[in-house]
């Protein structure tokens, strides 16, 4: 009968084969007999390394053992085979073979085994001290300088099973003992606590966990994100036990956490360049005179795959200290922490880094402009931002006081001072400069000085930050503030519709024919969120406790010296930055893209702040309202006819009701000088209206052409359609409504997507967004900023032709032959032929330079030379050949004797887009000044 169940597959066999696995005594005596094996074929080789027959034989029998252990701990109790790895300590001669071996498979083989051991949670393995002795021998031996190089795979489960272990530290802080062996040391006779009684030596050997898993903090992938947490793991740990962190403040972890920070700090370039890939320009710079700036092997472009992949590395470095320190509860390790953080990367490499930088030598000040305004958006630890910022900025200091619950420092504390006070003293210099005699505000006032557009752009993004995010820091140093010690009287409804009514009114003279209530119904929603998620907001709009007093203590830093709560201010008139955020207004048209987005975005944010009050510098003081005679007049009358005291009341309160509703009117030398700015630069359009062909026409193109670009994917070109009806809060002043632009928010976040705030989704201007900050060019090709004897062409995704019928207006335009030849060929269209010719001529117009308009009584009375040439004085050009056919000629023809040729010039072309992002920016002013006044209460009603 046997030998027939042997000749028929599957039967007696396989049924033994299955009873072995499934019954526990013989898959302990299986698993019995691979060990014994193992042990035999380890004797009898006598170098793995070079005997590969043997050492693949020990590998597949130690993956044999590892397959046992991990199918047994899925079965039903009882567990032998794992029983008898405990008793025997199968472990011990295991690791012996992979720490000899020199070779990766059996290695690896081994790290699995110890993982299934520690997996399946029984026999007590990761409390056991020969088991955790065991394997941080083998696995500090296979990591160490003289083993064998590992590959990543490999590496990764080293890491990931040194992760699995502090993860059980982190459940069960009973097992640290088995991991961590710090000396004991006899009690002193004083009665001297824990902290007093650590002699300040660590080794290595007293928590190698420790020092594996730093050895790997540095690195990408999950190799670095099983380090970075298991570490974190440790530190938080640290709370639950008074040696080890006291064994943590003399450790090497501070001093090795400092300078990995300082040195991936010093792989970023020298000198940068904000630019984009060709491929990736964005609109709103392919439709500007932006050029590619130059690099070469020392200048990087922000868009290099090499610079990004350092400066991330180096952010989510950065990160990684402030979740260690959000980890962390021990009030002396973080001390420790934030001391080294201070010394060694702020003193030693971030502020020398700052006062070496110029923009004269190819972009460092660009450089480090960036970098810091980078490190600021990634953090928001209060502690970190704090020693930064008061380092920086050069902040008093002030008496700390004690914190916690013992008020004196650990003895462990002092000796890491002691050594990192030595340490540095090797790197003193003498009659080094300080913060105190330069500090950050020094280095931004001069950078917005600078002739290097990237280095204001940049410059200005930094500022953003500060007011945005850290707005407290802001107040004593980089503005001149003046602190309002009452409420004061808030402005009158009357007053505050006539300011309304005032920057609806710029935004719409500007022209356009999209749906006015839908763009500022979109900007309303914008500031909304941006007022709302401002850090200083949120004390003033959150519910009040009980007390009448709610605090937020997580957003204050905890460490002496940090800026007290922020109380109600204003700007001084006086004030530098707001001097020169003025002068950089004052050539808005031709700035750069970058320098406006920037520019309106610090604006914005500097008005975006509760406590700051907005009265003074954007509009006007309601101390100061004045009102006609006629209305002063009136309001006696309310007090005749007294007699029951119930109307008195009530006339009161209707004369009360009446007066919140006067309008006051408004003294011209106390209108803010920014209102006269932004006034100013409206009449500048209308200038460029007057003097440009076809003005209307090219900017609704350009507003089309933008509204497009975010489209493109999704949808055609919009074909135009009849204007629609007036806004509801139209001035008659105004016969269009301001365009819808909300292609623009898209454009802008791609410029700066490393912003992040809000959403604005139908904003021109959306600075806030995630991501890295770079700038853009145009490519060759492009040629918007080349010389008017060749005609610039747009990118061939944004046309600027007559291809798309114009809507009709009611303003009168200026004369043009174009619209001459629309008016002859009616409805019959306009020929081939001449719908290219059109084009063409549109295009010269685009690639024309002209410089600011000058009114009357300013310098250079001939804002124009080269627009218009011939003009024969009476408003309309003549139409015969050469420079009289109504074309443009060519720079420098025509120009007026004895002329001043200094100005800066830009195209065209470039003016549209700016008038498109500073109607916006009105819009988005005005959307401010109403969210606010409902918001915070600004705006009284009786």
């Amino acid at each position: 009968m046997d030998f027939w169940s042997r000749l028929i597959a599957g039967t007696s066999l396989d049924k033994s084969a299955a009873n072995n696995t499934h019954l526990p005594e013989k898959r302990l005596a299986r698993f019995k007999k691979e060990y014994s094996q193992l042990l035999q074929e380890w004797r009898n080789a006598s170098n793995l390394a070079n005997d590969y027959e043997a050492a693949e034989d020990i590998r597949c029998s130690i993956q044999d053992l590892a397959n046992f252990l991990s199918d047994e701990s899925r079965r039903p109790l009882p567990h032998p085979c794992i029983a008898f790895a405990a008793s025997k300590q199968i472990y011990v001669p295991i690791g012996k073979i992979a720490t000899t071996s020199y070779n990766e498979g059996i290695i690896r083989e081994a790290v699995v085994l110890y993982a299934t051991l520690i997996d399946s949670e029984e026999e007590d393995f990761v409390e056991n001290e020969t088991f955790s002795k065991s394997l941080m021998n083998l696995l500090v031996r296979i990591t160490g300088a003289n083993s064998i190089r590992l590959g990543s795979d490999t590496e990764v489960e080293v890491v990931e099973l040194s992760f699995n272990i502090t993860t059980k530290i982190r459940l069960d802080p009973e097992i640290l003992p088995a991991w961590f062996t710090a000396r004991e040391h006899e009690e002193s006779e004083g009665g001297q606590d824990a902290h007093e009684k650590f002699t300040g030596k660590t080794h290595k050997e007293d928590f190698p966990l420790f020092y594996l898993l730093i050895d790997y903090i540095h690195h990408d992938g999950r190799i670095g994100d099983f380090a970075r947490t298991g570490l974190l793991y440790i530190i938080e740990a640290a709370s639950n036990s008074v040696a080890l962190e006291q064994w943590i403040v003399e450790s090497d972890l501070a001093t090795l956490m400092a300078t990995g920070l300082g040195a991936l700090y010093s792989q970023l370039s020298r000198k940068l360049v904000i630019d984009h890939p060709s491929d990736e320009l964005p609109p709103i710079l392919a439709l500007s005179d932006y050029q590619h700036p130059i690099t070469n092997y020392e200048i990087v472009s922000s868009s290099s795959p090499d610079f990004q992949a350092h400066m991330e590395t180096f952010l989510s470095h950065l990160v990684f200290w402030q979740d260690v320190l959000n980890h962390c509860k021990s009030v002396e390790v973080k001390s420790t922490l934030l001391e080294h953080f201070q010394v060694i990367f702020l003193q030693q490499l971030l502020y020398p880094s700052l006062l070496e930088s110029s923009d004269v030598d190819g972009g460092s000040s660009v450089a480090v402009l960036t970098y810091l305004r980078r490190i600021l958006e990634a953090l928001d630890h209060p502690d970190m931002i704090h020693l930064i910022l008061h380092y920086l900025l050069a902040l008093p200091d002030r008496t700390p006081a004690p914190t916690g619950s013992r008020a004196s420092v650990s003895a462990a504390r002092k000796r890491k001072s002691m050594d990192l006070a030595t340490m540095m003293q090797g790197f003193q210099v003498e009659d080094a400069t300080t913060p105190a005699l330069f500090n950050l505000v020094d280095l931004i006032q001069g950078s917005l000085r600078s002739t290097s557009e990237q280095t204001i752009s940049v410059t200005l993004q930094l500022v953003s930050v500060i007011l945005r995010r850290h707005h407290r820091y802001a107040v004593t140093t980089l503005l001149w503030t003046s602190q309002i010690f009452s409420d004061g009287s808030p402005r009158t409804v009357g007053a505050h519709d006539l300011e309304m009514d005032f920057l609806l009114g710029l935004a719409g003279s500007i022209g356009g024919e999209d749906n006015f209530d839908e763009v500022y119904e979109n900007h309303v929603k914008d500031c909304m969120g941006i007022l709302e998620s401002h850090p200083c907001s949120i004390t003033l709009i959150a519910p009040k406790s009980a007390g009448g007093t709610t605090k937020f203590a997580g957003s204050l830093a905890s460490i002496p010296g940090a800026p007290r709560d922020i109380r109600s201010h204003t700007l001084r008139p006086e004030d530098p930055m707001l001097k020169t955020l003025l002068g950089i207004l004052a050539t808005f048209f031709t700035n750069s893209i970058e320098i406006n987005l920037s520019l309106t975005g610090v604006i914005v944010d500097l008005a975006s702040c509760g406590f700051m009050r907005i009265d003074g510098w954007l509009l006007p003081n309601p101390t100061e309202y004045t009102y006609g005679e006629d209305e002063a007049e009136a309001e006696d009358r309310y007090f005749m006819g007294l007699g029951d005291p119930i109307d008195v009341q009530e006339r009161a309160q209707i004369r009360e009701l009446k007066r919140a509703r006067r309008t006051p009117k408004w003294d011209e030398n106390r209108i803010p000088v920014l209102l006269k700015q932004l006034k100013k630069l409206v009449d500048q359009v209308s200038a460029y209206r007057a003097e440009i062909p076809r003005f209307d026409e090219l900017l609704q193109q350009r507003r089309e052409a933008f509204q497009a670009a975010t489209s493109a994917t999704s949808t055609p070109i919009p074909i135009r359609q009849a204007p629609p009806a007036r806004s509801s809060f139209e001035s008659s002043s105004r016969s269009v409504s301001p365009p819808r632009i909300s292609a623009l928010d898209s454009l802008a976040q791609r410029i700066f997507p490393e912003l992040n705030t809000p959403s604005r989704s139908h904003s021109p201007r959306g600075r806030r967004s995630q991501e890295r900050s770079s700038g853009g060019g145009l490519s060759g090709g492009y040629g918007l900023s080349t010389p008017t004897s060749r005609a610039a062409v747009p990118p061939p995704q944004f046309p600027m032709g007559l291809e798309t019928p114009s809507r009709g207006s009611s303003r009168a335009f200026s004369p043009s032959p174009l619209r001459d030849a629309e008016t002859i060929l009616g409805k019959h269209g306009v020929p081939a032929s001449q719908a290219a010719a059109f084009a063409a001529v549109d295009q010269s117009i685009l690639a024309r330079k002209v410089g600011l308009p000058v009114f009357k009584g300013e310098i250079n009375p001939i804002p124009f030379p080269n627009l218009r040439p011939g003009d024969n004085g009476n408003g309309k050009e003549e139409s015969n050949g050469g420079a009289e056919d109504g074309s443009l000629q060519d720079e420098g023809e025509g120009n007026a004797e004895g002329e001043v040729e200094e100005e800066k010039k830009v195209s065209v072309n470039h003016v549209l887009t700016n008038v498109i992002v500073l109607q916006e920016f009105l819009l988005e002013v005005a959307a401010l000044v109403q969210v606010r006044a409902g918001l915070f209460g600004e705006v009284r009603y009786v």
